[in-house]
């Protein structure tokens, strides 16, 4: 469980070290001229006295870190979690510790491009990419071996089942897919959080960078996408032809500018629905007879 660690300001702990470190070479100093001077083995006591001090104070030394902005320093005393420091500065904690920096800063990476079967089954060619921070730097140091490593293969594995649960181009209504890049960067997102929460990571955001059909299989579908685009032009080509013959046989008869029977109103149809479905222009022939010679 992620805590914070003893710290006092490192400043102070460094004048109060080297006060120490000074005070005692200056006292053993004193004490061996006396030792020298009188001859007296009392002093040599305080030789020693002075000596300890002067260890404890270089034992002391090792307890100063610095810790950069955006970065947290986990904190072991022969090998016991103690805790975290995570204010940027200069700080003094348990002496004869280590101390591991974790970046908390914001990061991000690609992932190579993954041939994978989508869920139509075609094999498609996709790549992601992902910006995460370090929320719990407890988690990302002991929870798992290598926090990175973990983002990344958590990632492709995101990208992977993604994939399979998608197709490439959705056919049906109500059906997502891979290309719907909104609504696949929000599901991505989701999934590859839940996947790295447990290494105390953060995942901001996941989209896809790169998709694609399979080299073996993309000329086939580029047809099959042509083919469809061509069937829904024609349709709303259709459609439209259709609401102006409507129109025009409508204006016709309110008007009263001419009477068409049956016959004549198919022909008219036939030869406006001609014009107007044709996809290059029309040559018009002009009748100067009546319609029916």
């Amino acid at each position: 469980m992620l805590r914070k660690a003893f710290r006092i300001n490192g400043f102070i702990a460094l004048a109060v070290i080297l006060v120490l470190i000074i005070g005692s070479i200056a006292v053993a100093i004193a004490a061996m001229f006396a030792v020298a001077d009188s001859g007296d083995t009392g002093p040599v006591v305080v030789v020693v006295l002075a000596g300890f001090v002067l260890f404890i104070a270089l034992m002391a030394m090792t307890g100063l870190t610095v810790v950069d902005p955006n970065e947290a320093r986990v904190v072991q005393f022969f090998g016991r979690y103690i805790g975290s420091v995570s204010e940027p500065g200069f700080h003094f904690v348990v002496p004869l510790s280590t101390r591991r920096a974790i970046t908390l800063r914001v990061r991000n990476f690609e992932t190579q491009r993954l041939k994978v079967n989508d869920a139509d089954g075609n094999p498609v060619e996709i790549a992601a990419v992902v910006v995460y921070r370090v929320v719990d730097s407890y988690q990302a140091a002991f929870a798992v071996d290598d926090y990175e490593e973990y983002v990344e293969t958590q990632s492709e594995a995101a990208v992977r089942h993604l994939a399979t649960t998608h197709p490439y181009d959705a056919h049906d209504a109500g059906r997502t897919s891979l290309r719907d890049g909104a609504r696949v960067a929000e599901e991505l997102t989701e999934e590859l959080s839940e996947r790295t929460a447990m290494a105390g990571i953060e995942v901001i955001e996941a989209r896809i960078t790169h998709l694609a059909y399979a080299p073996e299989i993309a000329q086939a579908m580029l047809v099959r996408q042509q083919a469809a685009q061509v069937v829904a032009a024609r349709q709303r080509i259709v459609e439209g032809a259709v609401g102006m013959v409507g129109l025009a046989l409508d204006g016709l008869r309110q008007q009263g500018l001419v009477e068409l029977d049956e016959e004549r109103r198919a022909v008219m149809v036939s030869n406006l629905l001609t014009v107007l479905c044709a996809d290059r222009a029309t040559q018009p022939v002009v009748n100067v007879g009546s319609l029916y010679s």
